[in-house]
């Protein structure tokens, strides 16, 4: 079964919103998935500043566990999610991020699968350039950056051919449906490709163990034993 990881950072619940159609979308290509929202490392004193931040923040937290370094070393595919903040990704999810130095490494997330997708309050709020700039990591990590293209007629509805997204208005408005078609559509292409990557693997993995019970059968002649 495919495995497959989506750590995202929601203040208000529309990246939520995505990251649940993502998973649903992963789901029925038959993958295993783990929904994890990265914490909040500001003061309770700064969320009180923003009407019902710290409310939000609970319930989310009650539904979803933090992203772990093990999340990651488990998963096929890596899907991360942040509403657009100035341009780029929250520090919030940059930091879990941050924290898979050591599997970086160790080389252990070289080859997994990695996407990404976004939200922002306007238009013109910096969902193309967030996702991208989620890439620049992606690449360090040794992830195969799977965006969503132009692959399904959704996407010339809704997102971006780089991945899922949605504007929310100023007003926390939930993702529309075209919306949700597109995050369902790049949780099924993440999870079906992720899977072909991890069957190529253990092919090769497999027909390397057979050449090498091989040689272990058949040594190799003593050229002195041909010249007799």
């Amino acid at each position: 079964m495919t495995k497959v990881l989506i750590a995202f950072y929601s203040r208000s619940g529309v990246t939520e919103a995505l990251a649940r159609a993502i998973a649903d979308g992963a789901a029925a290509k038959g993958a295993e998935v783990r929904l994890r929202r990265a914490r909040e490392f500001v003061s309770a004193e700064t969320m009180a500043l923003a009407t019902g931040w710290a409310e939000a923040a609970a319930a989310m937290n009650a539904r979803h566990a933090a992203p772990t370094e093990a999340d990651a070393e488990w998963a096929d595919a890596i899907i991360f999610g942040s509403p657009t903040r100035f341009g780029g990704v929250a520090a919030e999810l940059k930091a879990y991020i941050d924290s898979l130095g050591g599997l970086w490494f160790q080389g252990k997330l070289n080859g997994k699968v990695g996407s990404a997708f976004t939200s922002s309050s306007t238009v013109h709020g910096g969902n193309e350039a967030t996702i991208l700039s989620l890439f620049n990591p992606m690449a360090h990590l040794g992830l195969v950056i799977v965006p969503t293209g132009y692959a399904d007629p959704a996407l010339f509805r809704a997102g971006t051919p780089y991945g899922a997204s949605s504007v929310s208005w100023n007003e926390a408005t939930p993702p529309t449906a075209d919306d949700l078609e597109v995050a369902r559509f790049q949780g099924g292409r993440v999870a079906s490709i992720a899977g072909d990557l991890a069957a190529g693997r253990a092919n090769a993995a497999r027909d390397a163990a057979i050449d090498e019970a091989g040689r272990e059968s058949f040594p190799a002649s003593d050229p002195a034993a041909t010249l007799v």
